[in-house]
């Protein structure tokens, strides 16, 4: 079972989805649960871009926090029903991340991420200054999702089993949309450049454009989980778009394990309850959790579902 939630398709499509089922009643609270859920979407994204295509970025939170501020201003400023601006904002995401692929795309190494980085703080500071539409530092507020209508049927949103698995309902299509992704040809050409970008382009693939769409369709998945975060919270914190919270992904994609299918859920869920539970005994939980994490880093290095994958005997494919 376990080998099968990251080898093979629709079976791993399927039993992702059935745990993400169970998670409620699997931890603390579920408001806990929503969060996993709301993360793992983001850091789903991010994996496929740095976990399968080999590209280290720090500027997911750009993707992540356009998604939240398009849905929150659509339903909060324009009045559009919340399906409308679900998505809206995941397509002016994946536009905004077409204009950083066609700049950051073009750098390699070190100097791909630290201009990620740079345009990524650029979209933060014009967030900040737009105080008009994205209220500044107070984050934006004045939208309220409180029942959504599926299929003829009213659901009470503010109760948070309801919530849960409405949103559950975007984390699975992002789990079947990133799937077939992974299972179609373009799959293996960013595989490819991860291994050898330059036998890649050898063997005739185009690398440039291959980069600049998995930049792109790994933005639109991590603006989804921004749509998500607006419609749970209501509110769009100015923070989203912060440098930090684009080290607190790719500290979940480590933690969980890169290259893994259902990891980012793991690892969203490993520092979401170590933030929580450390966060009780201290105000500096930073420090504790930045230590477990080097500790992963140095022991662990495929995370938590990577190492349990390679370890349990019924995770290994059949011969």
């Amino acid at each position: 079972m376990f080998g099968a939630l990251d080898r093979f398709g629709d079976q791993r499509v399927l039993l992702s989805i059935a745990i993400l089922i169970a998670l409620p009643w699997l931890l603390p609270s579920q408001a806990l649960a929503v969060n996993v859920l709301i993360y793992g979407v983001v850091v789903m994204g991010y994996n496929l871009l740095f976990g399968y295509t080999g590209l280290l970025s720090f500027g997911q939170a750009a993707f992540f926090g356009c998604g939240a501020y398009v849905t929150g201003i659509a339903i909060g400023r324009y009045g559009m029903p919340w399906f409308a601006a679900v998505a809206s904002a995941v397509v002016v995401s994946t536009i905004l991340a077409a204009v950083i692929g066609v700049i950051s795309t073009r750098t390699r190494g070190i100097y791909f991420s630290m201009v990620t980085l740079a345009l990524a703080q650029l979209v933060y500071y014009v967030a900040l200054q737009a105080s008009s539409f994205t209220g500044g530092e107070n984050g934006l507020r004045g939208f309220t999702v409180d029942r959504i209508s599926l299929f003829g049927l009213q659901i009470n949103f503010l109760d948070p089993l309801n919530k849960y698995y409405v949103l559950m309902v975007f984390a699975a299509a992002a789990l079947w949309f990133q799937s077939r992704i992974l299972n179609s040809p373009f799959g293996a050409v960013i595989e490819a450049i991860r291994e050898n970008e330059q036998r890649a382009r050898a063997c005739g693939y185009d690398v440039e454009r291959s980069k600049l769409l998995v930049f792109m369709l790994s933005g639109s998945i991590s603006a989804l989980g921004g749509c998500m975060l607006a419609l749970h919270l209501s509110i769009v914190p100015l923070d989203i778009l912060h440098y930090q919270t684009s080290g607190m992904i790719v500290m979940m994609v480590l933690l969980g394990g890169a290259r893994s299918f259902f990891g980012p859920f793991v690892g969203a869920a490993a520092f979401l309850i170590l933030e929580d539970v450390i966060s009780l005994w201290t105000p500096h939980w930073q420090i504790f959790v930045g230590a477990i994490f080097i500790l992963f880093v140095l022991f662990l290095p495929k995370g938590i579902w990577g190492t349990l994958l390679e370890t349990l005997p019924i995770a290994r494919p059949r011969r």
